[in-house]
């Protein structure tokens, strides 16, 4: 065992995600347990438990572990819950949502990144976790509906979550981050009716945008 990547991680949990409001017991474990360098690139490896976003493939980023615990925290993820990832990346919040959950179905645009991902989580014992290559914004999602949906990248606005919140099951959980640089604000909506959701924000933060998301609309006066 690396003794220096273990005291990495324990630094990494109580000294970013910790006191960034992250007290959920479970999650904290999750993020203790996984092996996040095993999902950086080989070029960023000594930056796999810094405080930034680490560069991956195809023009891509993988979320700070304080972003990714303050999530996991505000989904509430129970052990069998469905769950649904937009954004693969590397495989890593994947991860951390199985270790959590109950069935993940994880979605990336990329068919490298997805393949990567993959290559990665092997030999996790991550066996309730499938990765996809697909499109989540169009096109159905087999598998739903999920107790929880958990979307990597921001978006323009709350508009772009309207097919998203549909694929919610009764008491599902949204996680997003929407709004434009240089502040944008991370929120969960709950299913609480047919056509009822609560809104919760949750942080301001500045994300980079998930591909293929529609572009907000710019205003000429």
């Amino acid at each position: 065992m690396d003794t220096s990547v273990e005291r990495a991680r324990f630094n990494m949990v109580e000294q970013q995600v910790r006191p960034w409001e992250v007290t959920d017991r479970r999650v904290l474990d999750a993020l203790a347990e996984i092996p996040r360098e095993r999902f950086v690139p080989d070029a960023y490896r000594d930056l796999a438990y810094a405080d930034i976003e680490v560069p991956i493939a195809a023009g891509q980023t993988m979320l700070a572990p304080k972003i990714v615990g303050r999530m996991l925290q505000a989904l509430d993820i129970k052990p069998a819950d469905r769950i649904l990832e937009i954004g693969t990346g590397t495989g890593y919040t994947a991860a951390c949502l199985s270790r959590l959950g109950g069935r993940v179905v994880s979605l990336e645009l990329h068919k490298e990144l997805a393949e990567q991902a993959r290559e990665r989580l092997e030999g996790l014992n991550q066996s309730n976790l499938e990765v996809r290559v697909g499109d989540a914004l169009s096109g159905e999602i087999e598998g739903g509906p999920f107790d929880v949906i958990a979307v990597t990248g921001s978006l323009p606005d709350e508009s772009a979550l309207s097919g998203l919140q549909e694929r919610l099951a009764p008491n599902g959980r949204l996680f997003a981050i929407v709004g434009e640089d240089p502040l944008m604000e991370a929120m969960v909506l709950t299913r609480i009716g047919e056509r009822e959701f609560l809104r919760r924000g949750l942080f301001e933060t500045s994300v980079p945008a998930l591909e293929n998301a529609p572009v907000a609309e710019q205003f000429v006066f």
